[in-house]
């Protein structure tokens, strides 16, 4: 019998997908429907998303795969959106957005989080919500919108998957997984700390009734599905953050621990638990939801940003610079040219990402090399370092040995960075799938649909239909000097 299929949107934070899914027995279908850009602009006083523009290229994708799924001959069983976390927008009463939503690398909350914790201790907001310390998560942009006003007829706080879930289907709720992002979220009962928020003077009245991973929101709204030529189907809450639905789409094996690689590499283990203690805090790692009552213990690392932003640079000075080729100049590079520390906040939003290695470099006694191959090798051997530290830290942290590294996502295709990270952990790595969050997205759909029993069989039907990559440990004496090198310049810095 053929199964039915499964939409997936997978929006990342200037990009986004559809792509229709289809888990038969015997093969695994996944097509890329549409892609498309939306980079955030400067309006009103703040850097935004233009959310109508986004809501328009959802539209025009689910056209497009539903017309797909009519050439197939067959039938769609649900829909499902994931999104980057921490972002949201207001809804009013008749359901109309409010204004457009903040990016979360506006300016706005620089310097919010010590004005937060004045009111309630860091110490306290960890144990409460075990999420890391990062200056633009949900808790501070929602503290620094009520200092300068929030509309007074928003109604409704939602995430950015769960906004276009109410456009999809009128409903309001926030799912799980992307909730815990906020650091609003209690880790031990999985809801709201309206404690925690009413304490900050926030309006805790406008957060949703939260659902679990998995949920059916409601059915496509009539009017969409006319619109769209699409069957009323079910929009199904996949792990509706990025990253839970990039680590439900990974067959991570016991023991091992997972890097999801894009522009932000999240480094981290799967737990049935969350880990939360003094040390687990000053180190400021993180406990996310995950679905099925898994948890994301995880670091974020600045990721590919970090190089994406300095060929940008170098395209605007007129240097070309293919990814390929700069990869190829790359692995024929020998020596270690510099090494930098990639979670420098000066490396968040720079005006001049160039410069700022540069900056840090000099602070470090490094001379700027002046090639991009070589900037690129030493921000990429730099992430692997990085990599390699986290992952030290999660094995103290956890007192558990990590016997290998799976590495998913977008970045899993950098073949470099996958032999760095190998040679960097002295641990074996397996690079793939690339489109994990996709998967993850339908895997949880096909879990709700009954198609797969559980999360471990969903994953089995990934190894055993999706291909990956492997790389093992290769060392050489500049290696080692690299790396004493690197952990000198961590340390300047933690």
């Amino acid at each position: 019998m053929t199964e039915p299929l499964y939409i997936a949107v997978d929006l990342g934070a200037g990009s986004g997908r559809v792509f229709l899914a289809g888990l038969d027995r015997q093969s695994f279908l996944l097509e890329q429907i549409r892609r498309f850009h939306y980079p955030p602009a400067e309006s009103a006083g703040h850097l935004r998303w233009d959310l109508d523009r986004i809501l328009a290229e959802i539209k025009q994708g689910l056209f497009a795969a539903a017309s797909r799924a009519r050439e197939l001959d067959r039938t769609i069983r649900s829909i499902g959106v994931d999104s980057w976390g921490v972002d949201y927008g207001l809804i009013d009463a008749a359901g109309q957005l409010v204004e457009a939503p903040i990016c979360y690398r506006d300016g706005r909350t620089k310097d919010v989080r010590q004005q937060v914790f004045k009111r309630v201790g860091r110490e306290e907001i960890f144990e409460r919500t075990g999420i890391q310390f990062l200056p633009f998560n949900t808790l501070y942009q929602l503290f620094a919108h009520v200092c300068e006003g929030i509309p007074s007829n928003a109604q409704t706080l939602l995430l950015i998957p769960d906004l276009i879930n109410f456009f999809l289907t009128g409903k309001r709720v926030g799912e799980y997984t992307n909730a815990t992002t906020t650091q609003m979220l209690s880790a031990h009962n999985g809801k709201w700390d309206y404690e925690l928020l009413d304490r900050l003077g926030l309006k805790s009245d406008l957060l949703p009734q939260i659902v679990a991973a998995g949920s059916e929101v409601g059915l496509l709204r009539s009017e969409l599905a006319t619109e769209l030529n699409i069957a009323p189907v079910s929009v199904v809450a996949p792990a509706t953050h990025d990253t839970g639905s990039a680590v439900a789409g990974a067959p991570i094996e016991d023991g091992w621990a997972y890097i999801s690689s894009g522009t932000w590499s999240l480094v981290g283990v799967e737990r049935s638990e969350a880990l939360i203690n003094a040390e687990v805090a000053r180190q400021n790692f993180t406990n996310e939801g995950g679905a099925f009552g898994t948890f994301r213990f995880l670091k974020n690392v600045m990721g590919l940003w970090i190089l994406e932003s300095c060929r940008k640079e170098w395209q605007q000075n007129g240097v070309a610079v293919d990814y390929d080729v700069l990869l190829q100049d790359v692995a024929m590079l020998e020596d270690y040219p510099a090494s930098i520390f990639p979670d420098d906040q000066r490396l968040l939003n720079p005006p001049s990402m160039l410069e700022a290695i540069a900056t840090q470099l000099a602070e470090t006694n490094q001379t700027m090399p002046s090639a991009p191959a070589s900037v690129a090798k030493s921000i990429l051997d730099s992430l692997a370092f990085r990599y390699a530290s986290v992952l030290r830290t999660i094995e103290s942290l956890t007192d558990q040995r990590i016997e290998g590294v799976r590495i998913i996502g977008g970045g899993s295709q950098n073949r470099y960075l996958n032999q760095a990270t190998a040679n960097a952990t002295g641990l074996p790595v397996v690079a793939g799938p690339v489109e994990a969050t996709v998967i993850g997205n339908v895997l949880v759909q096909a879990i709700a649909a009954g198609r797969f029993g559980s999360l471990s069989e969903a994953r089995r039907y990934v190894t055993e239909n999706v291909p990956s990559q492997d790389f093992s440990t290769q060392s050489t004496s500049d290696l080692e000097q690299a790396k004493a090198r690197y952990r000198e310049i961590e340390a300047r810095f933690i």
